[in-house]
């Protein structure tokens, strides 16, 4: 039997970051997500300790301040394309908003720490949500189009095979292919 889950990243972030700082007895309140304030601090040995315990989940304690703009810069694009609404104003007001500081600011910052544009690092957010939305509901690629702000279906399979090197089509039938194995393959182990 295969099952399908849904799952927040920030939800589970922050679960397991409040279970540590807990586990640790560090007095603590967070501010917002990835930003925690600590209401004490904290000796070299714990700090160690602390870190050592989040990288067994893949989180990591982000040291310079550009790195940690750079952080909030990647969580507002993830809000903005995993958001159930359509946000009407374009992505560089959002995250100029969103941040209190100038588009160019940020994007010059963002470009110089993870050594992309932000308008590249949106694509790729947007082609992963694309993915996860084919494989796990029900909508149609006008759907999925609407969803993620794009004008048309074409700029949506076009980006979608600029960054994959496959269409959207392509993607969703071999989605569907590998269900009908895994689907007769599981049949197939039922009679034996």
């Amino acid at each position: 039997m295969k099952m399908y889950v849904k799952f927040d990243f920030n939800t589970l972030c922050r679960k397991v970051l409040e279970e540590k700082l807990k586990d640790q007895g560090i007095k603590y309140r967070v501010l917002n997500f990835g930003e925690v304030e600590l209401y004490e601090s904290l000796t070299d040995e714990q700090c160690k300790a602390f870190k050592e315990n989040l990288e067994d989940y893949g989180i990591e304690i982000i040291e310079s301040q550009k790195t940690a703009l750079v952080q909030k810069i990647k969580d507002a694009i993830s809000e903005l394309v995993g958001s159930d609404d359509i946000i009407p104003v374009k992505a560089s007001i959002y995250i100029a908003e969103r941040l209190n500081h100038s588009y160019g600011y940020l994007s010059t910052l963002f470009s110089e720490v993870a050594n992309t544009s932000i308008e590249n690092f949106i694509i790729i957010q947007k082609i992963e949500y694309a993915k996860d939305l084919i494989i796990n509901s029900k909508q149609n690629l006008t759907e999925i189009a609407q969803k993620l702000n794009y004008s048309s279906v074409a700029h949506l399979s076009t980006q979608f095979k600029n960054t994959t090197g496959i269409t959207p089509s392509q993607f969703q039938k071999i989605v569907a292919m590998r269900r009908k194995v895994q689907q007769y393959g599981h049949q197939y182990s039922q009679v034996i």
